[in-house]
């Protein structure tokens, strides 16, 4: 019974995903930092959800200051790396290409667990040992999940502007047409009208 409460709490414990809603300004830039250790496994999910053309440039520098990921005008992404060195890795988002249009961006940090080697012993210690790989797999395909539900989210977010928006559009349009329609009537009458019209002359 221990080793399943174990289990269940090396579930929640084994990976720790942050989920942030930001929006960038036209011409600046949102960094975030993480602090690991090497051999930690990262991973960033991204989704630009209003503002302009829904792009955004994203840098990921390491420690030492090296690029390990540029992107320009980017929609979305997913990106999964270990740390190669002990030390803070940052993510950037960049709207400085943007003139006056401020972006939201929905995102997740992903941090795992760092891979330990250890040796097992038969029998027991192997069975927990698959045990816990299964649970790590289960974990990380939880995530997965998590993560594209709230892609899915963004996305029909974006989707519902967009027929809101055209609604909105439609229904000025048959307005501003049912208005021309109702003048060009009143026209039409009042010039017909002229042609049945007995001038008398006193």
């Amino acid at each position: 019974m221990n080793l399943i409460i174990c289990f269940f709490g090396f579930i929640c414990l084994w990976e720790t995903v942050g989920a942030y809603f930001i929006t960038v300004d036209a011409h600046a830039e949102e960094c975030f930092f993480e602090r690991v250790t090497a051999g930690t496994k990262l991973g960033l999910a991204f989704e630009v959800a209003e503002g302009g053309f829904l792009d955004i440039d994203l840098r990921i520098l390491g420690p030492d200051g090296k690029s390990l990921h540029e992107g320009e005008r980017e929609s979305n992404g997913r990106y999964t790396f270990p740390a190669m060195m002990d030390g803070v890795y940052t993510y950037c988002f960049s709207n400085k290409m943007s003139t006056m249009t401020p972006k939201t961006i929905m995102f997740s940090m992903d941090i795992g667990d760092k891979e330990e080697k250890k040796e097992h012993a038969e029998g027991d210690a192997q069975s927990d040992n698959k045990l816990e790989d299964m649970i790590k797999e289960l974990s990380a395909a939880l995530s997965g999940v998590k993560h594209e539900q709230d892609y899915m989210e963004v996305r029909e977010r974006i989707h519902r502007s967009i027929n809101d928006n055209t609604n909105s559009r439609v229904v000025m349009w048959s307005f501003f047409e049912a208005v021309v329609l109702v003048s060009m009537t009143i026209g039409q009458v009042y010039y017909l009208k002229q042609f049945f019209e007995v001038r008398r002359v006193v």
